[in-house]
């Protein structure tokens, strides 16, 4: 696959590209491991990300990439290539369509991550139509195929509606079947004897369907609501309701409802054991009190099958940082904590440090012994020009388990745009 892979490289470079822009990364992140309460080990780990994108007209390819490595004490895996996406993208072909071939997101909403194969996506008389099919990415991200489309596959599709009366309307599939592995174990024939049999297990399979409806007022009422059913276990997997009523342009408030089902995949040893919904609900609004000036609140509750667990947050927003304090109670264990941090701009840009700071008291539970820790979080980002970008961040972390832990983080990004017919 990668010999292909670099031939389609080459020939779209050579014959459809005209602008080729993306952005550099490369990262230094280093930390500290204690293999016992004396001996310790530093760990200095680089991270080198791609995000390119190459075309003319309406033909592009794109990628994003990322390889790490450890510079000491090289972990399992190292070095390793992770190819996030990399895909040829066709866009407003016969004024309708957009069509992609490679590596690429998922674009229905029950499912996520990365495929390998073709999507399509045509707009027609308002009309939003998706498809996509493929196989399932390896571990890692590695640039290979699956070697078996049968079993290890990914396919959906996708409507969305014009909007009617501030209405808009979504309908969505999805099907994930994840190839099973076989392999030898030691059982016992019909005499009680020792044989090697090959065992072959039923593939794993993840079924949806899926409804969503939106309404909007603009700058007054946006509604929205998703429904997703399981085909394979027939039952109701999640049902959620979000709101946000803008009561003038200084107050809003928002709402939010769930019923979720646990997702256990088909055919798996966890469908065996006893599990229950959890349902869930929130309120929450938001005051501007001066212009740049903004407080905000929170209240949500989680139900168990026999449990509940509350939680409470506040915040303030103002134009030199933001100060937050959140309070946990209930089955989900017990917790306080509080947040604060800013952010300046200097000389055009030129120099932004900023600091945070957290402190944090918690427990599992009631009856356990409440634990605490602080975080502290400084960095100064450097743009001495639009493409180029340096930023440099220590982070302090304090508590039982990681006593005075100190890490470093090193960032340095370039951005790039260039017409290849003036450099060719």
């Amino acid at each position: 696959m990668k010999k292909v892979l670099a031939v389609i490289l080459l020939l779209t470079v050579s014959t459809f590209s005209q602008i080729i822009n993306g952005r550099v990364s490369s990262s230094v992140y280093t930390f500290e491991r204690f293999d016992s309460k004396t001996s310790s080990s530093m760990y200095v780990r680089g991270y080198q990300a791609l995000n390119l994108s190459v075309g003319k007209d309406n033909f592009f390819l794109r990628t994003s990439l990322n390889f790490e490595n450890s510079y000491s004490n090289t972990l399992d895996q190292d070095p390793r290539l992770r190819f996030y996406s990399l895909y040829l993208d066709a866009r407003n072909l016969f004024g309708i369509a957009t069509i992609k071939l490679g590596r690429q997101p998922v674009t229905a909403k029950i499912g996520g991550g990365n495929f390998d194969g073709l999507s399509a996506k045509i707009d027609y008389f308002d009309f939003t139509l998706n498809a996509f099919y493929g196989g399932n990415v390896p571990a890692y991200q590695k640039l290979e195929l699956t070697k078996d489309f049968g079993t290890d596959f990914v396919y959906g599709a996708g409507l969305t509606s014009p909007e009617f009366y501030n209405f808009t309307v979504k309908v969505d599939y999805y099907n994930k079947n994840s190839a099973a592995k076989e392999y030898y174990a030691t059982r016992l024939d019909e005499l009680l004897n020792p044989i090697t049999k090959l065992i072959r297990k039923n593939s794993m399979n993840f079924q949806f369907i899926s409804g969503g409806l939106n309404y909007s007022l603009e700058n007054l009422l946006d509604v929205t609501a998703n429904y997703e059913y399981d085909l394979n276990y027939m039952e109701t997997s999640l049902f959620e309701a979000d709101l946000s009523y803008y009561v003038t342009k200084d107050l809003d408030l928002q709402g939010y409802f769930n019923v979720r089902e646990p997702r256990i995949r088909y055919n798996s040893i966890f469908s065996v054991f006893d599990f229950g919904n959890t349902s869930e609900i929130e309120f929450g609004a938001g005051y501007k009190i001066i212009p740049e000036y903004t407080v905000s609140g929170r209240f949500g509750m989680t139900e168990y099958t026999d449990e509940s667990a509350g939680r409470v947050s506040l915040g303030l927003a103002t134009p030199y940082g933001s100060l937050n304090y959140r309070n946990g109670f209930g089955y989900a264990g017990e917790l306080n904590s509080i947040t604060a941090g800013t952010s300046k701009s200097f000389f055009d840009g030129l120099i932004t440090p900023s600091i945070a700071v957290s402190y944090v008291n918690y427990k599992l539970s009631k009856d356990e012994e409440s634990q605490s820790m602080t975080s502290l979080l400084g960095g100064v980002n450097y743009r001495p020009f639009n493409k180029f970008s340096a930023d440099l961040q220590v982070q302090y972390l304090n508590n039982k388990i990681y006593s005075n832990d100190l890490r470093f983080l090193l960032k340095l990004n370039h951005w790039f745009n260039a017409d290849l017919q003036n450099v060719f």
